[in-house]
């Protein structure tokens, strides 16, 4: 059973930065078969992809919302994803989630493990 915790979440300020971390463990393969991807649940609404990274970590994907402002990346060797978020803006309030798929598309993730705790970022004005 992979057991996924989040961390790195905060109160900030619009405008300020923020670096999230995921920690996968209890995945049985190796970490570096899977894409990884941060997901995040604003209240009252879906959650949605923010960003993926495949395999070697040499392509990303970002929606519209994020792209240019956040920066996904991992650490294989700690199984482990980062997402650098700068230039943060009140609208990306929401609780923040990792997860993974088997799939090499980045823009379509379907997540293969049980969601995490999260992590929360309120971005205020």
């Amino acid at each position: 059973q992979v057991q996924l915790v989040e961390s790195g979440g905060g109160l900030v300020q619009a405008g300020g930065s923020l670096r999230l971390s995921c920690v996968a463990s209890g995945y049985g393969r190796t970490f570096s078969s899977v894409t990884v991807a941060w997901f995040r649940q604003a209240p009252g609404k879906e959650r949605e992809l923010v960003a993926s990274i495949g395999w070697t970590g040499g392509h990303t994907y970002y929606t519209n919302p994020v792209e240019g402002r956040f920066t996904i990346s991992r650490e294989n060797a700690r199984n482990t994803v980062y997402l650098e978020m700068y230039r943060l803006k009140p609208e990306d309030t929401a609780v923040y989630y990792c997860n993974a798929d088997r799939t090499e598309s980045l823009a379509t993730i379907n997540p293969i493990w049980a969601w995490g705790q999260g992590t929360q970022v309120t971005v205020i004005v």
